[in-house]
């Protein structure tokens, strides 16, 4: 199956200045790709080489199959992009703007950019420049998914909008995949791309530190439990147990966290009388800060 990205050793430097280094990538068609990492880790840097808005140094990306450099209008039209600080213009209304970027794109006048604004609780009448902050980022939106491309690049996307709209944002990208769109979301909102991505990849100081499912991931997160006995149980036992840690035991009550499976912990409990069982979800969140911040190479 042809990637519908794929980036091979793709660097960008800014005179000495790092952007990105020796990515090497694949997203697959019809799946939400997650890409993550902290602000100046190269997210954006990515995107931009993606769309031949900026030259790579080195290395080479490939969209749909094709050359970002080669690929002309034809592949343009195949991409719908949402830039982190999306730059409108300010004077038209979004009917004047979102009727311009139709006809561009082939559309017979606003196409389904109509329903989508319905969707977003958007006024297509007023000025770009009178709009709040929220909705101009809902005209950035529509933009970008009007046109139906067979991909969508989609940086820091609800930036600005409102919990109500996000969840209508999320929606909007559940039905592309359901209908085999592929989207690369950049974003460092960990919850946000927990919900809706397949597979994420965390960039850190330029370079890919890890590409995974999400399952994967939370299977090398830490699970906080908490396991009730209804008399003593010897501490060294679980603290023994591969993969479990920080444990402690008083008055019958035994706490730790564990990685990965937790099989061998629940049989060693169930050799005593248990009374209850509290598993805390899987900590995702300290998981992605530890390849963050470096911690997390040899996870």
């Amino acid at each position: 199956m042809e990637a519908a990205i794929r980036l091979e050793g793709l660097t960008k430097y800014y005179g000495r200045d790092r952007g990105v280094v020796g990515l090497d990538l694949e997203v697959l068609p019809g799946e939400v790709f997650g890409y993550l990492g902290p602000n100046g880790a190269g997210k954006t840097t990515t995107i931009r080489l993606l769309l031949d808005l900026i030259r790579p140094s080195s290395g080479r990306a490939l969209v749909l199959g094709a050359d970002p450099r080669t690929g002309g209008p034809e592949l343009r039209r195949q991409v719908g992009y949402l830039a982190g600080d999306p730059a409108l213009y300010r004077k038209m209304t979004g009917r004047q703007l979102l009727t311009y970027l139709g006809h561009l794109r082939g559309l017979d006048g606003l196409g389904p950019a109509e329903m989508l604004a319905e969707r977003l609780e958007l006024d297509l009448s007023r000025p770009i420049g009178d709009l709040s902050r929220g909705n101009r980022q809902k005209v950035a939106v529509v933009q970008a998914f009007m046109h139906s491309p067979q991909l969508l690049v989609l940086d820091e996307p609800t930036s600005g909008l409102d919990p109500l709209m996000q969840r209508e944002f999320y929606r909007l990208v559940a039905e592309a995949k359901e209908q085999g769109r592929t989207v690369f979301l950049s974003s460092h909102v960990l919850s946000e791309v927990e919900r809706i991505a397949d597979r994420v990849g965390i960039v850190r100081e330029g370079r890919l530190v890890v590409v995974e499912g999400l399952e994967a991931l939370k299977a090398k997160a830490l699970r906080r439990l908490e396991i009730h006995f209804a008399g003593p149980v010897p501490r060294e036992e679980f603290a023994a147990l591969p993969g479990v840690q920080d444990v402690v035991v008083e008055d019958g009550l035994l706490t730790c966290t564990a990685v990965g499976s937790i099989d061998r912990l629940v049989k060693a409990a169930a050799r005593y009388e248990v009374t209850n069982v509290v598993s805390h979800e899987a900590d995702l969140e300290e998981l992605f800060l530890r390849y963050y911040e470096g911690a997390g190479d040899a996870a």
